[in-house]
Order: structure tokens, then C-alpha cells, then sequence
């Protein structure tokens, strides 16, 4: 049985239908920001899908130094803050450090774990140890069973509010691959389960200096994951894609947006 979580007024997991958590890549600007999150709230309200908003604040893995990070955690948080006061909508952005855990869980209803950093034991402790709900992204890198031990070290710290997200595996130079298998498997261990159906049609340094993306693959395989019966769906949204700061190739244009969650939902229902 897959334990049901509540972030605020939204529960995810259990036989809750599907959640969509999105939002632009990164924080580009306060105005971009509380614009993309209107729209995001007038289509997720039109099509019946909670919605949880997601933004970086600091992009700490990009491919090149002189790539473009986000304002900082301190900025960050502030628009982030003010997203959640104007919307009222719940927040989730990305940690990368134990000195910014304690910060983020001030604003953040979900503080979520890079994949890359996924096996950080004491990351991983000290945000379960804050109460909030933590989202932990599989690893390019890991099987899906090896994420039970990673759940493990939150649930052992006192907070098994818990959500897995799978953002495909390294498959071989600049690519990654999805196997749905995963999805279940990650389920089967009693936490809800996201797919990251934009980081998974990412082509990481697939530019050279930068990540591509083959956008036009997100509708497939979104459509697919959902099928398996998961409880969210991921996608990182911008007005204007091939201009976004961050992750432009890989990521979905707002006014795309509303068709395919229809036809997510649709398919959630059936599932479900």
C-alpha cells in the first residue's frame, strides 16, 4: 500500500488521482516567475490537477561554470515565498547543501534531493530531520531497488513523508534512458512516486557547453508513466523555451501544456 502525504490542502499517493509538480528550471526573474505560476494555476485549475510549483534557485550542476545558476538562496527564497503567498500554492525547490537545509525548509513545503546527490547520507538526514516532505530524485546512476536504502536513511531519521522521483539513467554518452519498470518497483516500497518526464528526454552536455533535450518526446513517455499508475507527473515549463536560461531544450511551452494534462488525466483516471 503506497502511503498517502499531505503538502498542505494536496495529498499525493494512496489512491489520490495525479499531481503535477512544475514550474520554469530555474529562477530567471521575479516577474517570469509569478507569471509562469498564474498560468500555471489557470490551467491546472481548468484541467482539475493539483498542482505543486517548482523552481530553482540556484542551479549548482550545470554543465559549464559560466552557465547561468539562478539568484542565490536568499532571493530565491523570497520569490519562491512570495509565490506561495499570492497563489497560495505549495512550494518545492532544490537543495545542495547542509547549510542551506534549515533555510529552505522556512519557505519550501517540499524540499527535494538531486539526483546527483541522492546518496548523501547526512543531506538526506538532515532534511528528513526538518519534518518536511522530501522529495528524492533516483540517481542517473542507480537501479530503482537501490532507492529503498536511500529512502531508508529519511524514514530511519523520524519523517517517512517521502516521495521518489525517476529521471531516467545514464545510457551512454549524452543520453539517458527511461525504463518504466522503475516506476512500479519504486512504488512497491510504500512512497508515492513522481516521473520526471522533462529531465528524462534531457542530452546531458549534449550541447558542449550546455544540456540538450528532445522535447518532443516528453508527451510519450509522460503518457506511458502515467499509465503505470504513478501518483505525480514533473515537467519543467516555460513561456519560451528555446529562450529559458536553464534546461530550454528539455522543457515543455506553457501554452503546450494544457492538452497533454488532459490527456495525463484521462489516462490517470482509466488507470486508476
Amino acid at each position: 500500500m503506497v502511503r498517502e502525504i499531505s503538502i498542505g490542502n494536496l495529498k499525493i499517493g494512496g489512491k489520490q488521482p495525479l499531481v503535477l509538480i512544475a514550474g520554469p528550471c530555474v529562477i530567471e526573474s521575479e516577474e517570469i516567475t509569478l507569471r509562469v505560476a498564474e498560468k500555471l494555476l489557470d490551467i491546472t485549475k481548468d484541467v482539475g490537477i493539483p498542482l505543486i510549483f517548482k523552481a530553482s534557485y540556484d542551479k549548482a550542476n550545470r554543465t559549464s561554470v559560466t552557465s547561468f545558476r539562478g539568484p542565490g538562496i536568499k532571493e530565491g527564497l523570497r520569490i519562491l515565498a512570495k509565490v506561495k503567498e499570492k497563489f497560495n500554492l505549495p512550494i518545492l525547490s532544490d537543495i545542495h547543501g547542509l547549510e542551506q537545509v534549515d533555510e529552505a525548509a522556512e519557505v519550501l513545503d517540499v524540499i527535494q534531493i538531486p539526483a546527483f546527490l541522492c546518496r548523501q547520507t547526512d543531506l538526506i538526514v538532515k532534511t528528513a530531520k526538518t519534518g518536511k516532505v522530501i522529495n528524492i530524485k533516483k540517481g542517473q546512476f542507480l537501479a530503482p531497488w537501490d532507492m529503498k536504502n536511500v529512502a531508508m536513511k529519511a524514514a530511519v531519521s523520524g519523517n517517512e513523508n517521502i516521495i521518489l522521483t525517476e529521471r531516467g539513467a545514464s545510457f551512454g554518452y549524452n543520453n539517458l534512458v527511461s525504463d518504466m519498470r522503475s516506476l512500479p518497483i519504486m512504488r512497491g516500497f510504500g512512497y508515492p512516486v513522481i516521473f520526471d518526464a522533462t529531465h528524462s528526454v534531457q542530452l546531458p552536455g549534449g550541447e558542449g557547453e550546455s544540456s540538450g533535450g528532445q522535447r518532443e518526446f516528453v508527451e510519450y513517455l509522460a503518457r506511458a508513466s502515467v499509465a503505470t499508475g504513478i501518483d505525480g507527473i514533473f515537467m519543467e515549463v516555460h513561456e519560451e523555451p528555446n529562450k529559458a536560461l536553464c534546461d530550454g531544450p528539455n522543457s515543455v511551452k506553457l501554452d503546450n501544456l494544457k492538452p497533454l494534462l488532459l490527456k495525463l488525466k484521462a489516462i490517470d483516471h482509466i488507470v486508476k
